[in-house]
């Protein structure tokens, strides 16, 4: 398996590139600031939540800004990789139809790019960390694994909306209903502990609320999350590539006849 990767790679590596530096630089195509609108972005929507949430709504919650731009970061990320990921096929379908590339390529690209916007989220989310006073230690290293459980996480996602797209295009306007749940339902700007018993089981089940958990632990409480939380995001990651990668190879034959 780890072989077929290498050569894989080694086969399609410069195409990958290029199709993740040409989604990269369309983003911000004609842009003035162009990639500093990855710094920006999501310090501008951390102020105008913090001003509201810690004002009118009052979250007794240490160092808020970080917790609340640690969980726009994150969630940002998964929500503008499956959203773009998801119409990927479509919009190559003159290229698939042209040229055999392993079709997987295009959803994993639009994952990649929106990685290169989430690092220098990352950054922004340093500098508050650092404006804030708060430590940076060892075991920050360990935000490398929930990372990558992430995006994993993401690629799954994204392979099963990519080929579900194909064959149903209303998905884009369910997908837009499911995020806007899944944002609520995501403790980003309020504590878990005001939710009801019954929520907190539900919670239970929300990947992104065990990603950015695991993030949050590490940079507010400045250790390790426990091994169950190691084990969620895992577990997570692995179930959604699995799904994802699944239902991509059974449906891929088929992309062509409903482009």
């Amino acid at each position: 398996m780890i072989t077929k990767v290498i050569n894989l790679y080694q086969k399609y590596g410069f195409l990958l590139s290029q199709l993740v530096v040409r989604d990269f630089k369309t983003k911000y195509r004609r842009s003035i600031l162009g990639i500093f609108w990855s710094l920006l972005n999501p310090l501008l929507i951390m102020v105008v939540q913090y001003l509201v949430f810690s004002t009118l709504f009052r979250f007794d919650i240490p160092n808020y800004a970080v917790y609340l731009l640690s969980g726009i970061i994150m969630f940002n990320y998964m929500s503008e990789a499956t959203n773009q990921s998801m119409t990927c096929i479509i919009q190559n379908a003159s290229l698939i139809n042209k040229v055999y590339i392993p079709k997987y390529i295009y959803p994993l690209s639009r994952v990649l790019s929106t990685g290169v916007n989430f690092l220098l989220s990352l950054l922004a989310l340093y500098i508050v960390i650092i404006v804030t006073g708060m430590s940076i230690n060892f075991a920050h290293i360990a935000m490398l694994y929930a990372i990558v459980c992430m995006f994993i996480f993401i690629l799954g996602v994204s392979l099963f909306l990519s080929s579900i797209m194909v064959f149903f295009r209303d998905t884009q306007f369910l997908y837009g209903i499911v995020l806007t749940i899944w944002t609520y339902m995501t403790p980003i700007f309020y504590p878990e502990n005001i939710l009801p018993s019954f929520m907190m089981t539900v919670l239970k089940f929300n990947p992104m609320y065990h990603f950015i958990r695991f993030i949050r632990f590490i940079i507010l409480q400045g250790g390790f999350p426990d091994p169950k939380a190691w084990l969620y995001c895992a577990l997570f990651a692995l179930i959604s590539l699995i799904i994802g990668a699944f239902t991509f190879n059974r449906t891929q034959n088929k992309f062509i006849l409903n482009l």
